[in-house]
């Protein structure tokens, strides 16, 4: 399982590292310089908050189905045509729910005008993300891999378009940064349902709603837990927006530290399309899950650890070689954000685990904890630090239920780490504080020193075996 894990990993990897940092780098960062802080900040929370409730349309479906049908290949027939009635339905809900509440917490007709079309695309990225459960689910993880990055290739060529190719005299406006996603999202749903479609045998469509009632009743764990997620992973930008006199520009230069936090969570979210299928087959067939749990806990914790501590180290660098306004109040958000990378990374990779596992429930306690801190933090932070007390928020959020999910997977597997593991570990992380610090403090380029540290972060992760050569060759093998 660990050579199956790796092979496709690599080859998700490598695909999105071609086309997404563009699109992160390229793209939305020149997007947001051209339109100015205050507007991107505006579309920027719009954005958040059609995330808020987008879990009413997928209640959890996409992995639910992503879970059964690696377990079972036959049921997709089975599954995909009612699962498509629901999310029609589900969807119609999503709508009415996001416009309800908009106007209750003031939004107006301008924020509703871009806020329907952000909904649209909520409902068609949803779709994909169904549709794409249903591949990776049969585990045909080279198509899903391609599928993977082709609304963003999209994306790229008709915002390139727009960005640079001189067909209008007028300033780029937001609205056509919006409207570029929604045609990507259209075409890719198209082609994402026709290689679906070409792998089921539908004898005849059938819509049974005895199968949508359990549907939604197996399901709605994961829905809870995907809406407690996004709620304390999405809510800093609403709130900054909605509670700060100048909100709009607060939440866009908040939007400048969290965009490379957003692409760099990217991978982890790589690594867990990849793992919940194969934990759960492993799973339902009794085989030992841990030894694959540690070896890609490692491979993506200590690069998410090494590259952290290096942005955190030259965060104003990057700020202000990225953007031409906000600089230096985005670089004091970014570093601490990137603290809670490290983070996010280990509960992705600890609750793709539990999730396999089918701990559902225990999940969403933990995730319901999250919110209830994250927004109580954020209420007392906001109108002190703004931006910044958002981001430490955020991380200290991060930190608890990372942890808690940790703590579970030991009790629940009655598998922990040695002591040892343990103490080579926290070595390699204060050693790679050491040595940023150290680093940052000498007289080069701030890129040189990003690099040195990325390396000793390479160096240490070999030198003290946390990862092995032979191990990662023996993967491939």
């Amino acid at each position: 399982m660990k050579r199956k894990f790796l092979t496709n990993l690599t080859l998700l990897i490598s695909l999105n590292l071609l086309v997404k940092p563009f699109w992160v780098l390229g793209i939305d960062l020149t997007v947001q310089n051209r339109v100015g802080a205050d507007e991107y900040g505006f579309y920027f929370s719009l954005l958040s908050f059609s995330l808020l409730l987008n879990i009413i349309q997928d209640m959890g479906i996409a992995s639910y189905n992503n879970r059964s049908i690696a377990r079972n290949h036959e049921s997709l027939a089975t599954l995909l045509p009612n699962i498509l009635v629901l999310k029609l339905i589900l969807t119609l809900l999503y709508f009415t729910a996001s416009l309800v509440i908009a106007g209750v917490i003031g939004y107006g007709w301008i924020h509703a005008k871009l806020l329907v079309v952000l909904l649209f695309n909520q409902f068609l990225s949803s779709m994909n993300l169904y549709l794409r459960s249903n591949i990776s689910g049969l585990q045909l993880f080279r198509t899903d891999s391609l599928l993977s990055v082709t609304d963003r290739f999209l994306m790229i060529t008709i915002c390139s378009v727009l960005l640079w190719g001189n067909i209008t005299s007028s300033a780029f406006r937001i609205e056509w940064f919006v409207y570029a996603q929604s045609a990507a999202y259209f075409i890719t749903t198209l082609i994402i349902l026709t290689i679906v479609l070409s792998n089921t045998y539908l004898s005849k469509l059938t819509i049974d709603f005895k199968v949508i009632r359990k549907l939604l009743q197996q399901s709605s764990p994961y829905a809870i837990l995907g809406f407690l997620m996004v709620l304390y992973y999405r809510t800093d930008s609403v709130m900054l927006e909605r509670m700060l006199p100048d909100g709009r520009l607060q939440a866009g230069i908040y939007a400048q530290g969290f965009r490379i936090l957003d692409a760099a969570s990217m991978l982890g979210f790589m690594f867990a399309g990849i793992l919940l299928p194969l934990f759960a087959k492993m799973i339902k067939q009794k085989e030992p899950v841990i030894q694959l749990f540690r070896f890609s806990f490692f491979l993506l914790i200590i690069p998410a650890l090494t590259v952290a501590i290096a942005l955190n180290r030259y965060s104003f660098e990057v700020m202000d070689l990225l953007y031409k306004d906000h600089a230096r109040e985005a670089a004091d958000i970014f570093g601490i954000l990137m603290i809670g990378f490290v983070f996010v990374s280990c509960s992705i990779i600890s609750g793709t685990l539990l999730t396999a596992n089918g701990n559902i429930r225990k999940l969403n306690i933990i995730a319901l904890f999250g919110v209830l801190m994250n927004i109580m933090l954020n209420i007392i932070l906001i109108p002190r630090y703004q931006g910044v007390g958002s981001a430490i928020a955020s991380t200290a959020t991060q930190f608890i239920i990372a942890t808690l999910q940790m703590l579970l997977i030991v009790n629940i597997f009655q598998s922990r780490p040695s002591a040892r593991t343990i103490k080579k570990f926290i070595a390699f992380a204060v050693l790679l504080i050491i040595t940023g610090a150290a680093v940052k403090h000498q007289d080069i380029e701030w890129l040189y020193g990003f690099f040195i540290i990325a390396l000793c972060g390479t160096g240490l992760a070999f030198s003290m075996k946390l990862l092995t050569i032979r191990e990662i060759k023996d993967s491939l093998l």
